[in-house]
């Protein structure tokens, strides 16, 4: 293991997925799984940057969080602490102050965010599991470019003080892997007690409309190629989701009005900010979020009767992930690419769904396909037993 553990700090030091290597206390905790944090968490003699400038000056934490201190006392070997996009803000993943992470399935495409270090890292053989958060998307849409397993938890699963947070109302955690062994793994770590064990016993529904007939071609032949070995498979309309998107259209969503809420200073602030991430807050209309928040009781109920007890899927992601450089050269492409890439996942969490995104496929560029389960809030158990079924089906085992 030290010899592993030293190759992981040297690379972790030399690639922009990191923002911290925390090599002393990794040597100290070592041998173990190597993992690594997302940096909005508390992690003991660390600032977490949030992934912006303006947290430069940042007090330094005393005390890890308790997630943290769950892995830790599990015998995980924090490597160190993640580039993101700045605030846990874009579904992109790029960083303008700290380096944007390299896909490493493509090197000029995207890695997907907001937890994009956290992904790279995973992806590029530098750990073996990485924390991130996830509000709109951000361990789903990195895990669905990056070609990994990703997990959503529902929104009370962890205990989430020590973390910087972004819409209170949504923000949850999620881990990415390369496997739902382990993710199941993690989980039980991050909470610090056994994974009880749920029956895989499923059926499942595509819903039909938008979330699987707007997307790409490639993405499409993928998903559909994933639904072929599975069984008791309904496609039929589930006007919750309907009627979410489109108040979302027409309204705005709950994630930026809570992220306004706690960053929309920075629209005039004359400190760097990211400019997409400016965009979107500048985007924030006061009068559509009574709108949409009023509406999310109802809905989420609503959404509860369609289902059924039957597991959501549809595509991770609607498009492959985007080349780097036209977004870089053009903020209206990029502001466009980023609603893009969060479209289908918002949608979930404003209904708090979990989630597990299971790579499936390959598309061109050597990218993959990625197939998005998803239950009601509070079946976690349940979904990480049928998500690690379907990885099974989609290997062919």
């Amino acid at each position: 293991m030290s010899d592993r553990l030293e190759e992981a700090l040297h690379r972790a030091a030399e690639s922009t997925a990191f923002i911290t290597v925390t090599a002393e206390r990794a040597r100290r905790e070592g041998p173990g799984p190597l993992v690594a944090w997302k940096d909005l968490f508390d992690v003991e003699g660390t600032r977490s940057t949030n992934g912006s400038a303006t947290r430069k000056d940042a007090p330094v934490a005393t005390q890890d969080a308790p997630v943290v201190r769950n892995l830790a006392r599990a015998g995980a070997v924090c490597v160190g602490k993640t580039n993101q996009s700045e605030f846990a803000f874009s579904g992109l993943g790029l960083n303008p102050h700290f380096g944007n992470p390299v896909n490493p399935l493509a090197p000029d495409r995207v890695p997907g965010g907001s937890s994009s270090g956290s992904a790279v890292a995973v992806a590029d053989g530098i750990v073996d599991l990485a924390v991130g958060t996830d509000t709109s998307g951000s361990v789903r849409v990195p895990a669905a470019f990056c070609g990994l397993v990703g997990y959503k938890a529902s929104i009370d699963r962890y205990d989430l003080s020590g973390m910087l947070p972004l819409a209170p109302s949504l923000d949850t955690m999620g881990v990415l892997t390369n496997d739902v062994a382990t993710a199941v793994q993690a989980d039980a770590w991050l909470r610090g007690q056994p994974w009880t064990h749920r029956d895989a016993d499923a059926r499942f529904v595509v819903p039909a409309g938008e979330l699987v007939d707007d997307c790409d071609p490639d993405i499409l032949d993928a998903f559909e190629d994933a639904l072929s070995t599975l069984d008791h498979v309904e496609r039929r309309t589930l006007p919750a989701l309907v009627e979410a998107q489109l108040l979302m259209d027409r309204h705005g969503t709950l994630a930026v009005a809570e992220a306004h809420a706690r960053y929309g200073h920075f629209v005039d602030d004359p400190r760097g900010v990211d400019p997409l991430v400016r965009r979107r807050l500048a985007d924030f209309d006061a009068g559509g979020e009574p709108v949409v928040r009023a509406a999310h009781a109802r809905l989420r109920a609503q959404l509860v009767d369609e289902l059924a007890g039957a597991v959501l899927v549809c595509p991770t992601v609607r498009d492959p992930a985007p080349e780097v450089a036209p977004l870089l050269a053009d903020l209206d492409v990029m502001a466009t690419a980023n609603r893009r890439a969060l479209r289908t996942t918002m949608t979930l969490s404003y209904f708090g769904l979990p989630g597990v995104a299971l790579p499936h496929g390959s598309l061109p560029g050597g990218l993959r396909g990625s197939v998005l389960l998803s239950t009601l809030p509070g079946d976690d158990d349940r979904l990480l037993a049928v998500a690690g079924v379907v990885e099974s089906l989609l290997a062919g085992e």
